[in-house]
């Protein structure tokens, strides 16, 4: 059975022939063909950190981000501020080994580049070495564009990530929403900044309709939102989040399943079935062959 059609009915997809012949249409993404598509279709972006999943969603994203947010709903961790070049390495591999057509990008994890470009671009091309992946994504806005643009100009494709920076959060007291109004100015000229050093696209997270608004009109690469704003040119969410794999849910997100009451049902079926000795059954076994 071929990798799309098993993928069709882990989904409960009505139609497998369909998503079968519509992902064998769907081109290679690469950075040009990204960002040729802003003011065009919506982009569709997920998280991934598993071959699994990659191969999930590869089916439909355009591009899948294989996150630092790994530390909070993989390892356990409070924030993302403990995730190491290795976490971010090991888990772009597996998601290498799943996805074919998506464009995969690799978060650069904290203090992996704020030291120096020279520091960035040996990290970054480490991460693109060892993963086989096609691109970084680093948190600032004009800060960084000067280690953004050394990246671009030696060949590292960046997405830049600006608004709310989970990174920063010590500094900023917490995970907190732009939304006041003397904020906007400064968070558009981030935008223009990184697009300026040549990011080829950049995450908007955690700010006001209308400043995602001005942020997506003020720039000619694409905008990706999360908690940000319709109009943006993409959306991305957490797949763990989406799918209802981690406990707490942010406001910007919507919960396209269940998947946490799915597991702990057949978690609790199993137990029962082993503790009344009713698994395994015969059909789960192996039975005794005659040596020959």
């Amino acid at each position: 059975m071929s990798t799309t059609s098993t993928i069709s009915k882990k989904l409960a997809v009505s139609d497998p022939d369909q998503i079968s012949e519509n992902y064998a249409k769907k081109k290679k993404m690469t950075v040009p063909l990204f960002t040729g598509r802003k003011g065009g279709d919506p982009l569709v972006c997920l998280t991934a950190y598993t071959a699994h999943v990659a191969r999930l969603v590869d089916e439909q994203a355009d591009m899948i981000l294989v996150g630092d947010s790994l530390g909070m709903v993989i390892h356990g961790m409070p924030n993302t501020l403990g995730v190491t070049m290795e976490h971010m390495i090991m888990h772009g591999q597996a998601v290498m080994r799943g996805a074919e057509k998506a464009l995969v990008v690799v978060d650069m994890p904290f203090g992996s580049f704020e030291e120096s470009p020279e520091v960035a671009f040996r990290n970054a091309s480490r991460i693109i070495k060892e993963t086989g992946c096609t691109a970084v994504k680093l948190e600032g806005g004009a800060e960084m564009a000067g280690t953004i643009e050394y990246l671009s100009t030696r060949g590292i494709p960046v997405m830049a990530h600006i608004g709310l920076m989970p990174q920063q959060m010590n500094t900023a007291g917490g995970f907190k929403a732009v939304r006041e109004q003397d904020q906007f100015d400064a968070v558009v000229s981030d935008a223009k900044a990184v697009e300026a050093a040549g990011a080829f696209s950049v995450v908007v997270e955690g700010v006001a309709v209308r400043l995602a608004n001005e942020v997506t009109n003020a720039v000619s690469i694409p905008t990706i939102g999360i908690g940000a704003s319709v109009e943006c040119d993409g959306q991305i969410l957490v797949f763990e989040d989406m799918v209802g794999l981690f406990p707490r849910v942010p406001t910007f997100v919507k919960r396209y399943g269940n998947m946490e009451d799915m597991m702990r049902d057949a978690i609790t079926r199993y137990s029962e079935e082993v503790r009344k000795r009713a698994f395994p059954t015969d059909e789960h076994t192996y039975k005794a062959k005659e040596s020959s």
